[in-house]
């Protein structure tokens, strides 16, 4: 990874299953990750392969989702189902809090 960041931040997670992750550097200065969002970390293992950690960031805190140690050089085939599938519920529990968000206000008129 470049220089100045601590890693990149996951926009997109194709639903294919050889499918592209699209990404964005997160600077180092980056004062937090994103609700939903998941940040990877990735640098060379000791051995052979790549250390691979994802970040899940919530409302006031970012919590470790998961480890790859020593993962083969195609370690974004080896994420993507876990990436494709935190990032689905976030969104279904995105949208359930503003469909009940709504439901309150609807029932406070």
């Amino acid at each position: 990874m470049p220089d100045g960041v601590r890693g990149a931040l996951v926009q997109r997670v194709s639903p294919r299953y050889d499918g592209p992750l699209d990404v964005s550097w997160l600077p180092v200065d980056a004062q937090k990750l994103p609700l939903g969002r998941i940040r990877l970390h990735w640098e060379p293992a000791p051995r052979a392969g790549w250390n691979v950690n994802a970040h899940l960031g919530l409302a006031t805190t970012e919590v470790h989702l998961a480890s790859w140690p020593a993962a083969p050089d195609d370690w974004p085939r080896l994420v993507r189902p876990t990436l494709h599938e935190v990032t689905g519920l976030c969104a279904a529990l995105a949208f359930t809090t503003k469909a009940l968000d709504l439901s309150n206000r609807l029932a406070e008129v």
